[in-house]
C-alpha cells in the first residue's frame, strides 16, 4: 500500500496499520526510509518559515537551509536513542517487543505525524508572530505523543 494512503489510514485507524507494518519482513533498510522520509517532510514544513526569515533578516537563504538539513542529519541518532529508550520503558511495563519494534513505533509515529506538522510549518510561516503558533506546536506534540503512545503499546503487546 502506499505510504500516503497508510498515513490517512493511520489517523483513522493506527492500530491496524501499525499491525501491518509489524507483519511485513523485517527491514532495517525499511525503517531508516521511514526516518528519512519525516526528516525531508519536517525540512519541507520548515522551509516556508526559514525564507521568511531570510527575508526579514535580508539574509541569502541556502545557510539557513543547509544549517536546517545539518540539524536533521545530526538528529538521526537521537531518534534512535529515543526509541531504544521507548522500548525499554514499555520493557519495564511488561512489554513484548523487540529493539526493532520500537523504532517501527517511533518512526512510523512521527512519518504519521507530518500531516500536522506541514500545517504547523505553513501557519508558522504565515503567522510567526501570533500568540497561537506556540499551542498549535503543542497541538502537533500531543498529536505525536499520541499517536506514538498507541503504537508502542500495540507493538509492545504481541
Amino acid at each position: 500500500m502506499p505510504l500516503t494512503r497508510d498515513i490517512v489510514e493511520s489517523w483513522k485507524a493506527p492500530r491496524r496499520v501499525i499491525r501491518r507494518h509489524q507483519a511485513r519482513a523485517r527491514s532495517e533498510s525499511f525503517l531508516f526510509a521511514l526516518l528519512f522520509v519525516f526528516l525531508l517532510l519536517a525540512m519541507v514544513s520548515v522551509a516556508p518559515f526559514l525564507a521568511r526569515q531570510a527575508v526579514i533578516e535580508a539574509k541569502p537563504l541556502p545557510p539557513y537551509i543547509l544549517a536546517a538539513c545539518f540539524g536533521a542529519l545530526v538528529s538521526v541518532p537521537v531518534f534512535y536513542l529515543l526509541a531504544a529508550v521507548g522500548h525499554l520503558t514499555a520493557k519495564l511495563m511488561g512489554g513484548t517487543g523487540g529493539f526493532y519494534d520500537g523504532r517501527l513505533a517511533l518512526f512510523w509515529a512521527l512519518v504519521t505525524t507530518t500531516p500536522a506538522l506541514l500545517l504547523y510549518g505553513l501557519v508558522r510561516a504565515m503567522a510567526a508572530d501570533s500568540p497561537a503558533t506556540p499551542f498549535l506546536g503543542l497541538g502537533v506534540f500531543l498529536i505525536f505523543l499520541g499517536f506514538y503512545s498507541v503504537m508502542l503499546r500495540e507493538v509492545e503487546s504481541r
